[in-house]
C-alpha cells in the first residue's frame, strides 16, 4: 500500500515549542461524506507506532476546515502515558485538549463535542481504532477538508508541542444520500404453516387393523409421529388440523378398494388419536380408492416396454375395473412388473399437519426465533426488529438479509433488503434485490436512490418523478439533483493509508 509522509508546521502558533516528541500515528480508510442532515467521518487510527512517555499525553482532534477558515472540532482521542493516565483518573476523568478559540489562531471556531474524548493508556493503545463521528451538516462544509490536530502535553497540563496535519485535500462533500425509507410489511393476520408427508403403513391382506410391529410399520408410523412431534410440544405453535388421506392400489375391485381405503384411513386416525390429545374437530380424513395418478407417475418415470400405450390407457375415461383389466390383459408382462414394483407404493397415506404460529411482539423473543427458526417469523416481525436496530449495524443488516431469504419473492422483503444494501453502499446486492421488488412506488423510489448513488442523475430524476407524490421523500433527492447540476463538480477521495509523523 502506498505510504506518504505529511509534515506541516504551524506558523500561527509560533509561541509553541517545536513538534519534537510527538509520536507518529497511522491513518487509513478515510471516509468523509454527507449523510442526510449529517456529516459522517470514519477512519482507522493506527497507534502501533505511537509511544508516549509516562508523564505525557498525546491528543488527536480531527478538524473540519473550510476554504474560508470555518472550523469544527470533532471528538478527540488521547494516548496517555502511565503517570499521566493515573493523574487523569485522579482528576475526575477530565481530559486534556480543550480548545480555546483565542489561544489558537483558528477563525470561526466551534466544537462539536465539548470534552468528549476516547482515552487509552499508552501500554494498552490499540493498533487499529475505528474512529467514527457525525455532526449536523452546515453549508460551509460543502467545500472542506480534514485536518488532524495533534497536541503533546507535559506533566503540569502544559502544551509542549502541536501539529496540524492534513488528512484530505479540499473536496466537495458527497451529495446527500437519499433518505432510506423502510416499508412496513402488511399485517396478514395469523401465520399458518403446514408439514406434509406420506407414510406406507402395511396392513395384512384385506384387513383394516393396524399392527404397529407389522413389516415396516415401526418406521412408517414413526414418520407421522415425528412430524406431529415437531410442533406438538412447541409453546409458540397451535396445531389447527391433522389431515389424513388413504389410498389403495388398483388390483382389486373398485368397491372393495373403496372399503379398504376408508377403513384403513379410519384405523390410522384412531391410532393417532390414542397418541395425542387432539380436540374432536382437529382431525379430518379423506380417501381415494385407487391411486391412478401415482401409478401414472411411476410408469412415466420408468423405462418399461409399452409405457406410452399404458399411460394412454391410464388417462382414458374407462371405469377403473375395466381399465385395470385391459392393462392386465393387453400387457401381461408389464402388468406383472407393475404389480411387484409399483403397486405396493400406491397403498399409502398422505398426511398434513396444519398449525398456527404465535405472533411475536417482544423484540428479544423475535431475536431468539430469528436465530433458531427464522422461517416462523412474519415480515411484520422482521420489520419490528429491523426498526429497533441501529441502521447499518450487523443486526440491522442481518434482519433484512434473513427476511429476504425467508421470503425471496416478496416485494416488501426485497425492497427493505435493497434499502439496507443501499445504506451500506452495496450497490450490486441492492440491484439484485430490486429486480424482485415489483413496480410499486416504493420500489421505484428505491431504484431511483440506487441510480442517484451510482451518479446516474438522469435516471434517478426520472424514477423520483415517477415515485412522486406517493413517496414525498423523492422531492429531496430531486432538489439535490438540481443542486448537483448547478454546481457540477465531482470529487474522488483516496483512502490510501498515510502516516502522520
Amino acid at each position: 500500500m502506498k505510504k506518504s509522509i505529511l509534515i506541516l508546521s504551524i506558523a500561527a502558533c509560533s509561541f509553541l515549542a517545536d513538534a519534537k516528541g510527538i509520536s507518529p500515528v497511522g491513518v487509513d480508510g478515510i471516509s468523509f461524506h454527507r449523510h442526510g442532515d449529517y456529516m459522517v467521518i470514519d477512519m482507522t487510527l493506527d497507534f502501533k507506532p505511537t509511544d508516549v512517555e509516562s508523564s505525557r499525553a498525546q491528543v488527536l482532534t480531527p478538524l473540519i476546515i473550510s476554504e474560508n477558515g470555518d472550523t469544527l472540532a470533532l471528538p478527540s482521542v488521547g494516548v496517555y502515558g502511565r503517570q499521566r493516565y493515573i493523574q487523569y483518573l485522579r482528576n475526575g476523568r477530565h481530559p486534556l485538549g480543550t480548545i480555546s478559540n483565542d489561544k489558537f489562531a483558528i477563525s470561526n471556531y466551534n466544537a462539536a463535542s465539548g470534552n468528549d474524548q476516547s482515552i487509552f493508556k499508552n501500554s494498552e493503545r490499540p493498533s487499529g481504532f475505528a474512529y467514527h463521528a457525525d455532526t449536523p451538516y452546515q453549508d460551509w462544509m460543502a467545500n472542506s477538508k480534514l485536518i488532524m490536530r495533534r497536541q503533546l502535553y507535559g506533566c503540569a497540563d502544559c502544551l509542549i508541542a502541536e501539529r496540524l496535519d492534513p488528512v484530505s485535500d479540499y473536496f466537495q462533500v458527497d451529495p446527500t444520500i437519499p433518505e432510506i425509507v423502510y416499508f412496513q410489511a402488511k399485517d396478514t393476520g395469523a401465520k399458518i404453516e403446514t408439514l406434509e408427508g406420506s407414510a406406507f403403513v402395511d396392513f395384512p391382506v384385506n384387513q383394516t387393523i393396524i399392527y404397529p410391529e407389522y413389516r415396516n410399520n415401526v418406521r412408517e408410523l414413526g414418520k407421522i409421529q415425528s412430524t406431529i412431534d415437531t410442533v406438538y410440544n412447541d409453546k409458540d405453535v397451535t396445531i389447527t388440523g391433522v389431515w389424513l388421506k388413504g389410498y389403495a392400489s388398483p388390483e382389486s375391485p373398485y368397491s372393495h378398494n373403496t372399503d379398504l381405503a376408508i377403513g384403513r384411513t379410519a384405523a390410522l386416525k384412531k391410532y393417532i388419536s390414542q397418541l395425542y390429545k387432539f380436540p374432536d374437530n382437529i382431525m379430518a380424513t379423506d380417501y381415494e380408492p385407487e391411486d391412478w395418478a401415482g401409478l401414472r407417475r411411476f410408469v412415466s418415470n420408468s423405462n418399461m416396454d409399452h409405457k406410452e400405450e399404458i399411460m394412454v390407457m391410464i388417462d382414458s375415461n374407462m371405469e377403473p375395473d375395466a381399465k385395470e383389466a385391459k392393462i392386465k390383459r393387453t400387457y401381461p408382462a408389464e402388468y406383472k412388473f407393475m404389480l411387484q414394483n409399483f403397486y405396493p407404493a400406491l397403498r399409502h397415506t398422505d398426511y398434513r399437519i396444519t398449525y398456527e404460529i404465535k405472533r411475536f411482539d417482544d423484540l428479544n423473543k423475535i431475536r431468539e426465533v430469528m436465530r433458531t427458526k427464522p422461517n416462523r417469523l412474519s415480515l411484520r416481525e422482521f420489520f419490528l426488529l429491523g426498526n429497533a436496530a441501529e441502521p447499518g449495524s450487523d443486526e440491522f443488516n442481518d434482519v433484512y438479509e434473513t427476511a429476504v431469504r425467508m421470503y425471496p419473492d416478496d416485494p416488501t422483503a426485497n425492497i427493505n433488503a435493497a434499502n439496507a444494501a443501499l445504506q451500506r453502499r452495496d450497490f450490486e446486492k441492492a440491484d439484485q434485490y430490486l429486480k424482485r421488488a415489483g413496480d410499486s412506488p416504493e420500489a421505484i423510489y428505491a431504484r431511483g436512490s440506487l441510480a442517484f448513488l451510482m451518479e446516474d442523475y438522469d435516471k434517478a430524476e426520472q424514477l423520483m418523478n415517477e415515485a412522486l407524490p406517493s413517496i414525498p421523500e423523492a422531492q429531496s433527492t430531486l432538489d439535490e439533483i438540481a443542486h448537483i447540476r448547478a454546481n457540477a463538480k465531482t470529487v474522488k477521495k483516496d483512502g490510501t493509508k498515510i502516516f502522520l509523523e
